[in-house]
C-alpha cells in the first residue's frame, strides 16, 4: 500500500510539474493605427467589430444565477422581489455599515458598462453637496479616465473631491473598457492602475517580465482586491494602496492594517480605521472585493487557472476565428456551462452547476451566521458602554479588547461578503475566513458581557432579531428628516442632518456653481 502511495504521488507530482512547464503562448500583436494614450471605448470598434461585439453584452442587466447576477437589486433587502430585493440578501448591511457611506446604499454590480453611470448615482457620494465627501481615489476603479486624470495631477489627484470630476466624463465613452488592459496601438496587455505599478514596483517586479498567464489575472487585479485609502503620514493622502506586503490572506492584510494608520485611538494606536462605528465606538475597516486575493491560492488559481479562462472564455462569432469572449461575466449564466467544459470535459452542465452551488449554499449558510454574530458584537459592546453598575477592575482594557475582536470579526465576515464569488474562487479559504469571523466576534460578546458584570448576559442569549431589528430603509435623504431617525433605536447615535436640495445629477448640474 505504500509503495502505491509513493509512486502514486510520484506520478502525480511530475504531472503538476509537466503542466507548470508547458510553453507559455505568445499573444498576438497589432498596428492599430490608434494612439497609446486613447481611451474611448468606441474608438476601438472598428478595429475590433468582433470583441466590441462581445463587450456590449455586458449592458445586460436581467440575467440572474441563484446568488448574483446583472440586476442591481438592494443587497440587505431580503424581503422585496426583484429588481428592488432578493431572496439571497444579507439583511444587517446597514446596521454593520452605520455611520458609513456604505450604509446609505450598496447595491448588486451591474456589468462594467455601467461602472460610471453607477457610481454617478450611488448614494454613497453625496449628491446634495457641492462635496461628495469622498475623494477622487473612488474613480480609480471606473474607467480608463484615470490615465489622463493621473497624468495631469499626478499625486495631487487623490485627495481632491469626487465630484470635482462629475462633468468630464462621458458615460458611456469612458467608462471600463478597452485601454483599462490594452495598449491601444499594439493591444499588449498593459497596467493603467497606478496601485499596481506602485506594488509591483516596491516588490521589484518588473510586469514585462511576468507570464502571460500572470499579466491575463493581474488586469483583473488591478481592481477586483482588496485596497485602502492611505492616510498622509504614510505617503501621498488618499492614495490607493493595495494591503499586500505580509500576503494576501485575512490575518496577513487585518495585521498589515495594525501599522498603516494615523489613529489614536487608545487601543487603535498607529491602526488603519475607515469609520468609527457609532453604535459601539469601534474603529473598523471596510472591505472591498478581494477576489483576487481570495482565487490566487485556491484550487484554480493554484492550478495555473487564470480569471480570463473562466470569465473570458474562446467563441467563435463569425464561424472562423477563435476570440477571448469580452463579456465579463459568470459561467453559470450560461446553460451549457461552456467555460467549464473546456477543463471539465467529462462532466456534465448540470453536474458542474451542482457542485458550483453546493460550495456557494454552504458559504452562504455561514456568512449569514457571521453577519448576524458582528451584529450582536456592536450591540453587546453597546450595552456595556452605557452599563451603570459596579464595572470590574480592567473595565477599560476589556472594552478595548471588545472592540478589538468585534472590528476583526466583522472585517473577515465582509472579506467573504464582498468577494463576488460566494466563496466558490476559493471554499476552504472562505469557510476558514467566516469561522474565524464568527469566533472572534463571539469573543467580544463574550468579553463585554464580562465589561458589564454578566449583566447584559441573560438580554445578549437573544434571537439577533429581536435585539436588534434589522435596518431597512436609510438614505441621505431619510437622514435628513427627523421622525425617520426615530424608527430605530441604533439612529440615536447618528445625527440628523440639515436638509439640502440635489445639485447633481448623474454628471450634470441641477443647480448653478456658486460664485
Amino acid at each position: 500500500m505504500s509503495k502505491f502511495i509513493v509512486v502514486f504521488v510520484f506520478v502525480f507530482s511530475g504531472i503538476l510539474v509537466g503542466c507548470s512547464n508547458t510553453e507559455d503562448p505568445i499573444a498576438p500583436k497589432f498596428k492599430t493605427g490608434l494612439k497609446s494614450d486613447v481611451i474611448e471605448n468606441s474608438a476601438f470598434q472598428p478595429e475590433f467589430p468582433l470583441h466590441y461585439q462581445t463587450y456590449l453584452r455586458n449592458n445586460e442587466s436581467e440575467i440572474m444565477t441563484e446568488y448574483g447576477g446583472s440586476v442591481a437589486y438592494d443587497k440587505h433587502d431580503d424581503y422585496n422581489p426583484l429588481p428592488k430585493g432578493y431572496k439571497y440578501a444579507q439583511p444587517y448591511l446597514k446596521n454593520l455599515w452605520l455611520g458609513y457611506a456604505f450604509s446609505y446604499e450598496y447595491k448588486a454590480a451591474r456589468g462594467h458598462t455601467y461602472a460610471i453611470k453607477d457610481i454617478l448615482n450611488i448614494d454613497r457620494l453625496n449628491r446634495y453637496s457641492e462635496k461628495a465627501g469622498l475623494p477622487a481615489t473612488c474613480w480609480n476603479c471606473k474607467g480608463a479616465k484615470m490615465l489622463e486624470w493621473t497624468k495631469e495631477y499626478g499625486d495631487s489627484f487623490w485627495a481632491k473631491d469626487f465630484n470635482e470630476f462629475r462633468e468630464q466624463v462621458n458615460i458611456k465613452d469612458n467608462t471600463i473598457g478597452c485601454a483599462n488592459c490594452h495598449d491601444p496601438a499594439t493591444m499588449e496587455l498593459r497596467l493603467y492602475s497606478v496601485p499596481l505599478q506602485d506594488f509591483l514596483k516596491a516588490e521589484g517586479l518588473n510586469f514585462s517580465d511576468l507570464s502571460r498567464n500572470e499579466k491575463r489575472a493581474l488586469m483583473c487585479g488591478q481592481c477586483h482586491v482588496e485596497y485602502y485609502f492611505q492616510d498622509k503620514s504614510f505617503g501621498v493622502a488618499k492614495k490607493v494602496v493595495f494591503p499586500w506586503t505580509q500576503g494576501k490572506d485575512p490575518e496577513q492584510i487585518y495585521e498589515y492594517y495594525k501599522t498603516h494608520g494615523d489613529t489614536k485611538i487608545r487601543g487603535f494606536e498607529g491602526n488603519f480605521v475607515d469609520w468609527i462605528h457609532p453604535v459601539s465606538q469601534t474603529p473598523m475597516l471596510k472591505a472591498q472585493h478581494p477576489e483576487y486575493e481570495t482565487w490566487h491560492n485556491g484550487v484554480h488559481g493554484a492550478a495555473g487557472v487564470s480569471c480570463a479562462d473562466c470569465h473570458m472564455s474562446y467563441v467563435r462569432l463569425d464561424g472562423k476565428k477563435k476570440i477571448s469572449n469580452h463579456h465579463w461575466t459568470s459561467p453559470l449564466k450560461d446553460p451549457d456551462m461552456k467555460a467549464c467544459r473546456q477543463c471539465h470535459t467529462d462532466k456534465s452542465p448540470e453536474f458542474l452547476k451542482e457542485r458550483v452551488l453546493y460550495t456557494q449554499n454552504k458559504v452562504w449558510e455561514q456568512l449569514l451566521k457571521a453577519q448576524e454574530i458582528s451584529v450582536k458584537a456592536h450591540e453587546a459592546i453597546r450595552m456595556a458602554s452605557e452599563y451603570l453598575g459596579t464595572k470590574p477592575a480592567n473595565y477599560d482594557q476589556l472594552m478595548i479588547e471588545a472592540r478589538q475582536m468585534c472590528r476583526k470579526g466583522q472585517f473577515f465576515w465582509d472579506l467573504v461578503s464582498a468577494e463576488n464569488s460566494v466563496g466558490f474562487h476559493n471554499p476552504t479559504k472562505a469557510l476558514e475566513t467566516l469561522a474565524k469571523s464568527q469566533q472572534y466576534s463571539q469573543r467580544s460578546i463574550d468579553i463585554a458581557i464580562q465589561a458589564a458584570g454578566f449583566t447584559t448576559a441573560e438580554a445578549l442569549s437573544k434571537d439577533i432579531r429581536q435585539l436588534v431589528p434589522p435596518i431597512r430603509e436609510h438614505s441621505r435623504v431619510l437622514q435628513m428628516n427627523p421622525e425617520h431617525m426615530k424608527s430605530h433605536a441604533w439612529f440615536k447615535y447618528l445625527k440628523t442632518t440639515p436638509k439640502a436640495a440635489q445639485i447633481w445629477d448623474e454628471n450634470k448640474r441641477l443647480v448653478p456653481l456658486p460664485q
